[in-house]
């Protein structure tokens, strides 16, 4: 298959294989559970996110990583800057860090398993990102990639969540994208997957753009979409999921306050907003990526402008 559209046998497991996992204290009993997945290397996005997340008033609270934390910071000293950050959490892999572990990039190029509606150029584009970000990573930093999940499972007033990067069968999955849920069998097979895995909600992100699907029978799924790079028409926000046993007040959300949110069993489930720095981020993206880069042709418009896709699309059921 075309690099960047396979998807590797080491990136799939079961359902069964979550419900096995043994479970991590720091990640029972929590108030909220805030998941973030495709920083892809915005420092702005990183820097706004941990306020927010020191700004939570829960009593026990965790933050999770869950893949594609690296991706524009093809740089040294900010690569390592990202590294640094995501380390003061929980962390999985997604398809980024995975191929980055790797001594020689594969013939997987980015890993991602691009479906056929996404664009050969945009894959290219990919591809080509990846090389110039693997060379900048160091050997030992190799080895703590290698070393992260592929998920985790988490327990907010004891209500057990599924974190995962991709789907609920591998870790550069589709299914869980706002495209695949459009339709009733993909909406079937997740609240499936669930009773499988041992798990309420799915917190996922991986296919770049968000979306909050109702599965039926109380299930939900959280696709945090971007946490570096805008996500809805009009707004130039990151987003991150929270789950959490309490709402966030006025005082405490801010300017992070919920694009998305509903009320599930006892729990609050919220898409919040990242307010990062645009300006700066803008400058730091555009000096490493200038205009005509590979990074720039695939993301630039989407960092200006945002992608046009609508708030009125992410909520759904």
């Amino acid at each position: 298959m075309t690099a960047g559209r396979s998807c590797p046998l080491d990136y799939r497991y079961q359902p069964r294989d979550i419900a096995q996992a043994p479970l991590r204290p720091a990640l029972q009993g929590l108030d909220a559970l805030w998941v973030v997945g495709g920083l892809y290397g915005n420092l702005e996005a990183l820097a706004a996110l941990q306020a927010a997340f020191d700004a939570d008033p829960a009593p026990r609270k965790a933050l999770v990583f869950n893949g594609d934390f690296h991706w524009f910071d093809a740089e040294p000293a900010w690569f390592a800057a990202i590294q640094a950050g995501v380390e003061r959490h929980h962390a999985t892999r997604g398809n980024v860090e995975t191929e980055l572990a790797r001594d020689a990039l594969a013939d997987n190029g980015c890993g991602c398993g691009y479906p056929d509606w996404v664009g050969d150029e945009t894959v290219d584009y990919s591809n080509r990102i990846i090389q110039r970000l693997h060379a900048v990573v160091p050997d030992p930093v190799r080895v703590q990639l290698a070393a992260l999940p592929q998920f985790l499972r988490a327990e907010v007033g004891g209500v057990p969540i599924g974190i995962v990067h991709g789907d609920a069968h591998s870790l550069a999955g589709w299914s869980f994208s706002q495209e695949a849920l459009s339709q009733p069998e993909t909406r079937d097979a997740a609240r499936a997957a669930c009773a499988e895995a041992g798990v309420q909600h799915w917190a996922s992100s991986h296919s770049c753009l968000p979306v909050m699907q109702a599965l039926g029978d109380g299930h939900w799924l959280l696709n945090n979409g971007a946490a570096g790079m805008p996500n809805v028409a009009g707004e130039l926000t990151g987003l991150c999921t929270r789950i959490a046993t309490a709402p966030l007040g006025p005082a405490d959300a801010g300017p992070s306050a919920p694009l998305a949110s509903v009320n599930a069993q006892g729990l609050h489930l919220s898409l919040c907003r990242i307010p990062y720095d645009t300006a700066r981020w803008a400058l730091r993206f555009g000096g490493s990526w200038p205009t005509n880069s590979e990074a720039e042709r695939s993301y630039g418009r989407r960092i200006a402008a945002g992608p046009t896709y609508l708030r009125e699309q992410v909520l759904r059921g």
